[in-house]
């Protein structure tokens, strides 16, 4: 059976795409079949991290939302997109990893803004991905802010990751989403605070964040000159597979596994 992940942010620029691509590659690293379905038709982005050429895209998620295509015709195999510094693939036999990008054309972004959508569609299009491509993990990267889509993929996720800066406004947006996450009674809730400097002490931040909500807090994330080095065009878990970003994924997935 999939186990489907949600990763959400109460606010834009928490690097919730980046660390999405990083934990579907990461899963893929130890053999499993992940699906990404970018669910951020406003600001679509997580293609770029696997290096998906926007313009050689035939199908998008838009497309299915249409009525033009299956879910799963819209899913691109971007298995050779988990690569180290020197561009060789990484991932052993039996993993994979299968992306539903947003369109990015502004047209498609502004159709879906004014015609919207039926958003039971991604319920139905989320099941039919599991099954067509067999997958072990679906990971839904959401829009930011709560909206009938974000409370869709809380209520249907077996585990939703929160993810906040250490910022006031992320800790109390954070509150708001995880009271509706209790409500729609999510059975595994995690917590990861990302972006913090590394001169901050991580166990102190750890306790305090894990304090103010009761919820286990399944990484602290480290904002370093590596990650700005790369800039959104790759993976920094398999082009810097010892940097502490990289052990934080390794530390989520062990507590999605089990």
């Amino acid at each position: 059976m999939t186990k489907i992940i949600s990763t959400h942010s109460y606010r834009g620029g928490t690097g919730k795409s980046n660390l999405t691509a990083n934990l579907a590659a990461g899963l893929a690293l130890r053999g499993h079949r992940v699906g990404v379905v970018d669910t951020d038709i406003q600001s679509p982005g997580i293609h770029t991290l696997f290096r998906v050429d926007p313009h050689s895209v035939r199908l998008t998620l838009n497309d299915y939302l249409w009525g033009k295509c299956g879910v799963a015709e819209a899913a691109i195999d971007v298995t050779s997109g988990v690569v180290d510094g020197d561009g060789t693939e990484l991932v052993p036999d039996g993993g994979k990893v299968f992306l539903v990008p947003s369109s990015i054309k502004t047209g498609e972004i502004a159709r879906i803004l004014k015609e919207k959508y039926d958003v039971e569609d991604l319920n139905t299009g989320f099941q039919s991905l599991c099954t067509d491509l067999q997958l072990d993990y679906l990971m839904i990267d959401t829009h930011p802010g709560v909206n009938e889509e974000t409370l869709l993929s809380i209520a249907i996720s077996d585990t939703l990751m929160l993810i906040l800066r250490p910022d006031i406004q992320d800790y109390q947006g954070t509150a708001v989403t995880l009271e509706l996450a209790r409500k729609l009674e999510v059975p595994q809730l995690l917590l990861v605070v990302n972006k913090v400097l590394e001169t901050v002490d991580f166990k102190d931040l750890s306790q305090r964040v894990f304090s103010s909500y009761r919820i286990p807090v399944a990484a602290i994330m480290p904002l370093s000159t590596e990650l700005i080095h790369i800039g959104s065009s790759g993976l920094i878990r398999t082009i810097y597979p010892d940097h502490m970003f990289s052990q934080g994924v390794e530390s989520i997935i062990d507590q999605i596994e089990n």
